[in-house]
């Protein structure tokens, strides 16, 4: 997470009083939550962490690290139940936590910002838990997701590329129905977009973001940010470079699963790739 020029520590302000919004960045991994959250980091009205907030010390609750679907972790319905437990997670022992290591650039900051891929499950849970919780709902190309998971997946991994294709392919499947009904069900506190959006019009999806929350006028998606110590750049569609990695038979793989789902792919406007 970006943070030159930072000038505030949360443990030494009160959050409490000063935060008046809690914004979410909700979508699947690979999605482009980490860009986003970045360009959100830059603004003088956001609260930040430096971590995702399932990876910031003092978070209770479930978190992908250390288990064997850091990237897969809607893959299975056993994992699903497992991340969307209730009463695994103490919200406000993480509010806490979050709140004292979270910095900001400016005395106006009251917009609260994390993401944590995994928490596309919750959403219920922090629309209730947080004060004027709102939520950045977005998307990607399931193809190209699919292809940057398959690809970090397949160095942590003794699973064969076959076997990373389908966990993958049904993980993200998941993630869209998940995701197709918190943007039914949280419409009035939320904005949805894709990736793909944002890359070609990132004028107007700031729009919808400060629509959303009026005291982000300084949000500016169309800018230098760096990502996860791999690229320092604007923004730029990746979708091409990543899709034209998948060989005919990892789209005929891919497909087994999304075929069935097509109809929730194309919900969010995606069509089937064959090979």
């Amino acid at each position: 997470m970006a943070d030159e020029d930072a000038r505030l520590a949360g443990a030494t302000c009160d959050l409490e009083r000063l935060v008046r919004t809690h914004l979410f960045v909700i979508g699947p991994n690979n999605s482009g939550t980490t860009f986003l959250s970045a360009v959100l980091a830059k603004s003088r009205h956001t609260w930040n962490l430096r971590r995702e907030g399932q990876h910031t010390f003092g978070f209770v609750g479930p978190a992908t690290r250390g288990t064997e679907v850091p990237l897969v972790w809607a893959s299975e319905p056993a994992w699903i139940a497992h991340f969307a437990d209730p009463a695994a997670y103490d919200w406000a022992a993480t509010r806490r936590a979050w709140y004292f290591q979270a910095f900001a650039r400016s005395p106006e900051a009251s917009v609260f910002v994390t993401k944590a891929p995994p928490f596309l499950l919750v959403v219920d849970q922090l629309a209730e838990a947080f004060r004027e919780a709102r939520f950045l709902f977005l998307v990607r190309d399931p193809y190209a997701t699919a292809e940057g998971i398959v690809r970090r997946r397949e160095r942590q991994s003794d699973a064969s590329r076959a076997d990373v294709l389908r966990r993958a392919a049904r993980h993200l499947v998941a993630c869209f129905e998940r995701q197709r009904a918190n943007v039914a069900a949280f419409a009035d506190r939320g904005v949805f977009f894709t990736y793909e959006a944002m890359c070609a019009d990132p004028e107007g999806v700031g729009t919808q973001i400060r629509r959303l929350v009026p005291t982000l006028g300084d949000l500016d998606l169309d800018q230098r940010v760096a990502v996860k110590g791999i690229y320092d750049e604007r923004l730029r569609d990746m979708n091409a470079d990543q899709i034209a990695r998948l060989s005919p038979g990892d789209l005929r793989i891919l497909n087994e699963v999304f075929r069935p789902a097509k109809d929730v792919l194309a919900d969010f406007g995606y069509a089937l790739r064959e090979s």
